[in-house]
């Protein structure tokens, strides 16, 4: 069976594969796909007529974007006392950490959890105590958290060779030496966790604009994660296999395409504690990252409006942002003149907005960085799936196989006396064993049983025939330039470097300014955009 292909599980004589069942045929459910930011851009890509503003607005900044890089300068503006500023939405409201409902079950539509911030990380930190997830010390090696968002376990799996086991690096059935070699390599994380430059700045932190700058460690930069296990003697395949799902997991890449600098920094820069939970714990939510991204938007006192940027300017007293808002196909415009705008949308989407990009050092031709599909997909399940014996439903589910990275389950914080008799599996897809450009084009063309068939690879191979029979609706969310991908060189990328410096009236805040995409990356660029912005 070819597991790199997007129809593994397409039509009646589908083989099950790992999940071994001889043929059966998938009953399709209710599907609905959502493509976010489409309508828009196709409309623009069509050259179709633009009408005339019919309402200017006046703030003094202007925030471009509603994801946690927007919302999190419009909190800390907020925070600082400075309440005139207006965000618009964007083509999705709260972009990578949007979600949904199926009635009252909450769903991710796109980032799922929250790492436990490190001391670096100040800025998170200073957000999740404004909102009262951190309870208590904040600032302290080991804060106190609200533990309703603290993962409770069993925290994840992994399905291999028919059979559940616990975590997501395969343990069970290895030789000694490739259990010694797993050992050596999270040995030598936990030794680079703790390395500083020459600079005296630790080597890899969130956010990374605070890592070290040594030319020694800088050089991992140049090599992919793969060549630098090779060059270190890490040989074992099932270890190869589990870091590269953490390079597809995280950046949405391979790791023979992932600078080795960033395949390390995964693991070496997360190292936060808490009070009242073990080492690197994670937060979430059962609607992923959304009910967070609407705390922020709240607390930041809800000032959005609907609609898309299409073109930024500067003027003599500030910016002219003119945007677009599409009401049931009709196009309307309005006008917003600002002293300062922040530029928080991805830099494929500034690329085309923002007049005159090349004048503030970043060249789309050459310092563009390379996008990675995903599909989030969410089924809402009448009932829960038979389980293997002695495998108990985990928060994080994974199938040691290719192209899917698993499922998670979103009522698992739900905490009850009985447990629901409903829940949502949200399974996520990098479309990494084929290159972005083939991957969008065939998203762009894929009927929707076609995607729903990529969607369900994980959960058909970890439940077989009787996963078809508890599923009720799909939601299905296709996000063709998902995410930033951090291959070799994206350090001194010298496009990225002149917009992150910038204090002009134009303040670019994303997590493409890093080079990938995480809360933390995107909240940092919001945060010092914000502190510019009323400068």
């Amino acid at each position: 069976m070819d597991r790199r292909s997007f129809l593994i599980w397409s039509g009646a004589t589908a083989a099950l594969g790992s999940a071994g069942a001889g043929l059966w045929r998938w009953q399709e459910p209710s599907t609905h796909i959502q493509y976010p930011g489409r309508e828009v851009g196709h409309y623009l890509r069509d050259r179709r007529a633009i009408p005339a503003p019919s309402l200017s607005l006046q703030t003094d900044v202007v925030i471009l974007g509603s994801g946690i890089a927007g919302l999190t300068a419009a909190w800390k503006m907020n925070k600082d006392g400075h309440q005139d500023f207006l965000m618009i939405d964007g083509p999705e409201p709260y972009g990578n950490a949007a979600g949904g409902h199926f009635g009252d079950l909450a769903y991710p539509t796109g980032g799922h959890y929250l790492p436990l911030p490190s001391p670096e990380s100040v800025h998170v930190r200073e957000i999740l105590s404004d909102l009262g997830i951190i309870q208590k010390n904040s600032m302290s090696e080991r804060p106190y958290y609200d533990e309703r968002y603290i993962l409770h376990g069993p925290e994840e799996r992994l399905l291999r060779n028919g059979q559940w086991q616990d975590g997501f690096i395969p343990s069970e059935g290895l030789a000694q030496a490739e259990l010694l070699e797993h050992q050596r390599f999270f040995a030598e994380v936990d030794h680079m966790r703790h390395l500083f430059g020459s600079d005296g700045k630790r080597v890899f932190v969130f956010p990374t604009a605070l890592s070290s700058d040594d030319p020694n460690y800088r050089a991992l930069d140049q090599i992919t994660l793969k060549t630098w296990l090779h060059q270190n003697n890490y040989h074992s395949p099932t270890l190869h296999w589990y870091l590269n799902y953490c390079c597809r997991d995280d950046y949405g890449t391979r790791y023979d395409q992932v600078s080795a600098w960033a395949g390390l920094h995964y693991y070496c820069s997360r190292w936060g504690k808490a009070e009242n939970a073990g080492n690197g714990a994670w937060l979430t939510w059962p609607g992923g990252m959304q009910p967070l991204a609407k705390a922020m938007d709240q607390r930041a006192g809800s000032r959005r409006r609907s609609g898309t940027v299409i073109s930024l300017k500067t003027c003599a007293d500030g910016v002219e942002a003119l945007c677009l808002e599409l009401i049931n196909g009709v196009a309307q415009t309005y006008l917003v003149r600002a002293r300062k705008a922040i530029c928080a949308m991805p830099l494929y989407v500034a690329a085309r907005v923002v007049k005159g990009i090349e004048n503030f050092g970043f060249d789309p031709a050459l310092h563009m960085p390379s996008y990675a599909p995903w599909m989030v997909s969410n089924f809402l399940m009448k009932e829960f799936p038979v389980e293997l014996p002695d495998a108990p439903l985990s928060w994080d589910n994974v199938v040691y196989q290719e192209p899917g990275l698993g499922y998670v389950v979103s009522t698992h914080q739900d905490i009850r006396t009985t447990p629901p008799n409903k829940t949502v599996f949200t399974a996520y897809l990098a479309l990494s064993d084929h290159t972005p450009e083939s991957a969008r084009k065939w998203l762009n063309k894929a009927s929707p049983e076609e995607l729903l068939n990529a969607a369900s690879v994980d959960l058909k191979s970890a439940y077989g025939w009787k996963f078809a029979r508890s599923v009720e609706r799909v939601e299905i969310t296709v996000r063709g330039h998902a995410m930033a991908s951090p291959k070799p060189g994206f350090l001194s990328n010298a496009g990225l470097k002149a917009l992150r410096e910038l204090e002009g009236s134009i303040l670019f805040a994303h997590a493409d300014l890093s080079g990938f995409s995480v809360f933390e990356e995107a909240a940092w660029w919001g945060y010092r955009a914000a502190k510019l912005a009323v400068l």
